[in-house]
């Protein structure tokens, strides 16, 4: 078993509700949109390893790591201009650390969608989920050290936030499964 996580599109298709060559630019319109909300609802909470599953399981590896990114930019632009985050080199840092987590997030999931079954899409996602979450947490933990905050990293904080996670994956599937309903013209139909 190979652990090189996929760099084409070898999670293409797993989750399609537009074409692919429109995936990317929907893709990163559904997570910066849906980062918007969160970051307004959620502030520090924002469910980036759910984002990271929802890109990975539409596209190959670079450009899901790419929106994934422009997700955080989104969160970090909102955090510091619209909510008044702290100017402050620890506050940078840890944006910076949650970056870090998000991206290692994004390929981890990618290598679980890769290594499983594309015919039980939903359950991939939520294993993808679990190992990408528990990547993300890890590099938040290990940020701890040299940030500070390990007072904040309790089972409950986890939990909660691991609740958000599957509660944004939920509904970032059930947008794309109605948009794939919706759409006339979508993944493998013609019109006629």
């Amino acid at each position: 078993m190979s652990l090189k996580p996929p760099s084409t599109s070898a999670n293409a298709g797993r989750l399609a509700p537009v074409e692919p060559s429109h995936a990317p630019l929907f893709c990163f319109a559904l997570l910066t949109i849906s980062c918007g909300f969160a970051s307004f609802a959620l502030a520090c909470a924002t469910p980036f390893a759910a984002f990271a599953v929802m890109a990975a399981a539409m596209l190959p590896l670079r450009p899901a790591l790419l929106v994934v990114a422009g997700a955080l930019l989104v969160n970090q632009g909102i955090g510091f201009g619209a909510l008044h985050y702290p100017k402050s080199m620890n506050t940078v840092l840890w944006g910076l650390a949650i970056g870090l987590a998000a991206l290692a997030a994004t390929v981890i999931s990618a290598t679980v969608l890769r290594s499983l079954s594309q015919s039980r899409a939903h359950l991939a996602m939520a294993i993808a989920l679990a190992c990408g979450y528990g990547a993300y947490e890890l590099v938040i933990l290990a940020a701890t050290r040299f940030l500070g905050g390990a007072g904040s990293f309790t089972v409950a904080t986890v939990s909660r936030i691991g609740f958000l996670n599957v509660a944004w994956l939920i509904a970032l599937i059930a947008v794309c499964e109605i948009l794939r309903l919706l759409n006339p013209i979508g993944p493998g139909r013609t019109v006629t």
